[in-house]
């Protein structure tokens, strides 16, 4: 489980440190930057799938991802007393993510490219990465770290080098195979590679989850919800059934759902509600039903993800439906760490009826985002690695 989330210089996001628990609620105003964390945790995801510097391009590329406001804002500037401004640079532009553990932690630093005779001069590149272990970064602790092209590990009280020409668009989870005798590695980059993010169910006449389509062992549920029967019928096989169950008639009283094996190994969808002479199919649901049952098979996946991260789960479903969802997320905050990023506050308030549910308020002042309520010293215990 993570217990610190740390961004900076990433578009509102000037510098954050966020406390992290096993149930993670993100709420605030439009605007406070709730989709800006979001983004941010997916761009940190993508360190371990080699695609951060295709993801930075596809947001505009790093210059515009760059925090537009002043190096640092002074209390005074907060409070009005004197107008922003900015000045020299003190440090060199850098968006920095990173996270702890309970067993290891990272970060990344990365930077704009140096003049040079490339055509791809505005890929950003990777200036450093750090692993460490424990949940503080210290010179003591750390047990794996690249600064340019240069990678070396811990290796008793001395440091080994690892590599000394490392691509700069390459981050250490791309180069596992030439990283022998540092296991942190590739254990980290399995740990990123579980996260799952689900924000883009598609629930339109033509969504893939209305399709019949061929089925086969569905475990964890395709991230636009095209194997959503298959997912439904995988749980009731090897899964928990009876909470599969227990969640469709808490939302929908007398509902059964059934998984048909069509001709051709495709897998239908059928509804059966009280009162009604016939099931219905997938084609027929409306918006926010079909939406919930997307949602019930990724919260139910029988093979649980180290964290799972719903953006703005409340989308097209019926407020009276938000008080089963919530239910449903707390049961799967069991199995894993869970975010859930929401302005809708009937299922915020139901989520916090959780003895362990970590409510995260986000504000926007002068156009940084910031925590509500959290001070210096209600900040976690957070250090960056030393910046090359």
């Amino acid at each position: 489980m993570l217990t610190t989330l740390a961004i900076a210089n990433y578009r509102s996001i000037n510098q954050l440190v966020l406390p992290l628990g096993r149930l993670n609620v993100i709420t605030g105003a439009n605007g406070s930057g709730k989709s800006n964390l979001y983004k941010a945790l997916r761009l940190l995801a993508e360190t371990a799938r080699g695609g951060v510097v295709n993801a930075l391009a596809a947001e505009g590329g790093l210059e515009s991802t760059f925090w537009a406001g002043p190096e640092k804002l002074t209390r005074r500037m907060l409070n009005g007393e004197v107008p922003v401004e900015g000045g020299p640079r003190q440090q060199a532009r850098r968006l920095k993510m990173g996270f702890a553990g309970e067993d290891f932690g990272y970060a990344i630093s990365l930077g704009l490219p140096e003049p040079s005779r490339s055509k791809f001069a505005l890929d950003p590149q990777i200036k450093q990465e750090t692993i460490w272990a424990g949940p503080l970064c210290r010179p003591a602790s750390q047990l794996v770290q690249r600064n340019a092209g240069m990678v070396r590990a811990r290796d008793g009280r001395q440091w080994q080098v690892l590599h000394q020409h490392m691509t700069e668009f390459d981050s250490l989870f791309d180069q596992v195979g030439s990283l022998q005798g540092s296991p942190e590695v590739p254990h980290l980059r399995e740990q990123i590679r579980s996260w799952r993010f689900y924000d883009h169910f598609r629930t339109d006449a033509e969504a893939p989850a209305r399709q019949s389509r061929l089925g086969t062992r569905t475990p964890v549920l395709h991230h636009d919800g095209r194997d959503l029967a298959a997912a439904l019928q995988t749980i009731d096989e090897i899964g928990d059934l009876q909470a599969l169950q227990d969640a469709v008639a808490d939302a929908f009283p007398g509902a059964r759902l059934a998984v048909d094996a069509q001709p051709g190994g495709l897998f239908g969808l059928r509804l059966h509600q009280a009162g009604l002479l016939r099931p219905l199919s997938a084609a027929e649901l409306s918006d926010g039903t079909l939406r919930y049952l997307l949602l019930v098979a990724a919260l139910l996946t029988p093979r649980p993800p180290s964290m799972m991260v719903l953006n703005e789960p409340e989308t097209s479903l019926h407020p009276d439906l938000l008080p089963a969802l919530a239910r449903l997320i707390r049961r799967a905050a069991r199995e894993c760490q869970v975010w859930v990023v929401s302005h809708a506050p009937r299922l915020v308030a139901a989520l916090e009826e959780d003895a362990e549910c970590n409510s995260i308020h986000l504000e926007k002042t002068l156009g940084q985002t910031g925590i509500v309520g959290q001070g210096m010293l209600d900040e976690p215990a957070w250090n960056w690695p030393d910046q090359g």
